[in-house]
């Protein structure tokens, strides 16, 4: 039986209430959590790395159209059957591994669209006053170390506050929350401003937070104090801001490969690389790739090159072709 470790840290929240705009038609009547990187959808990866980091509860935000993940994580015994009488004990074993017996789920439905600090609000009577974790589906983060691992060990030590974050190129600063820390060179760093969504000539850094959190509970205080923010929503942006008036906020600047699934270039990497390193597939979907690029490559030896800006941002090695 599986058990999970040992963390201060119980509760993990996801925020999957989002319509998915940017995979229509696919997310018409599938949520975008729901994609698959290889043959594993996005909510798992989150799940999994929350597991890892030592969460045992485990709260939904949801909103129209997602029972799907509701589905997902719950017991489906007719397949089980179906499975065992066909002797297929290795897909039965997964099916049955996708949610371990000591941890619960909790779905909170969102009434409205009203932003990530709503969302998180939320959250609130399922969290109580405990630190939690934040994981946004959208961004799969591939390291050794689950990120949210990383970052409740910088919570342990510093007993507050920590974002995740990775630098972006300054053009992108209108894409995501960005921060100004005390220590621009260092790993973990007190947080000294935070600002959603600057334009890049007015952005007070090039780091920006990618979808990992560590809240004190405190953080729920000033989400309700808040009004609408930028896009006319509640932003989880301002609510940090506020904390920081009281307490200390760090930025954390984790160890591995961030990939933007809220992409499809991100998502189409993310899927090519996961597939690299797939135990099953990988050896022959490298093979593939190689007679591939022998396929199109250009007559006088070039290589055509796809643009990947925007996309995954790397703070580990890549898998090799070869």
């Amino acid at each position: 039986m599986r058990t999970a470790p040992r963390s201060i840290i119980r509760t993990a929240v996801f925020p999957v209430a989002g319509r998915g705009t940017r995979f229509l038609p696919a997310t018409k009547a599938s949520p975008k959590e729901m994609l698959p990187v290889v043959d594993k959808p996005l909510i798992q990866y989150a799940v999994e790395e929350a597991l890892a980091a030592g969460a045992t509860r485990l709260v939904f935000i949801t909103g129209a159209a997602k029972r799907a993940i509701e589905d997902h994580f719950d017991s489906d015994q007719e397949l089980e059957q179906l499975l065992e009488r066909q002797g297929k004990s290795s897909l039965l074993n997964q099916i049955r591994s996708v949610l371990p017996s000591y941890a619960s789920c909790i779905y909170i439905r969102q009434p409205a669209p009203l932003g990530l600090g709503h969302a998180v609000l939320c959250a609130q009577p399922a969290v109580g006053s405990e630190p939690f974790f934040v994981h946004l589906a959208d961004d799969l983060i591939r390291s050794e170390v689950a990120c949210l691992k990383q970052m409740a060990d910088v919570y342990e030590a510093k007993r507050a506050s920590v974002l995740g974050v990775q630098v972006v190129p300054r053009s992108d600063t209108d894409k995501y929350g960005i921060v100004a820390v005390e220590a621009d060179k260092s790993a973990t760093s007190r947080v000294r401003s935070i600002v959603e969504k600057p334009k890049p000539a007015v952005a007070p850094s090039t780091l920006a937070v990618v979808g990992r959190y560590v809240l004190a509970p405190s953080i729920f205080e000033h989400l309700e104090k808040l009004a609408q923010g930028a896009g006319g929503e509640i932003q989880l942006t301002d609510g940090i801001a506020a904390l920081m008036r009281e307490e200390a906020v760090y930025a954390y600047r984790f160890a591995g490969t961030r990939y933007d699934c809220g992409s499809k270039l991100g998502y189409l990497q993310a899927t090519v690389e996961y597939a690299l390193g797939h135990p099953v597939l990988g050896k022959e979907f490298r093979r593939y790739l190689l007679e591939l690029q022998l396929k199109t490559a250009k007559p006088e030896g070039g290589r055509r090159r796809a643009d990947g800006s925007g996309a995954a941002r790397r703070t580990a090695r890549p898998v090799p072709l070869a």
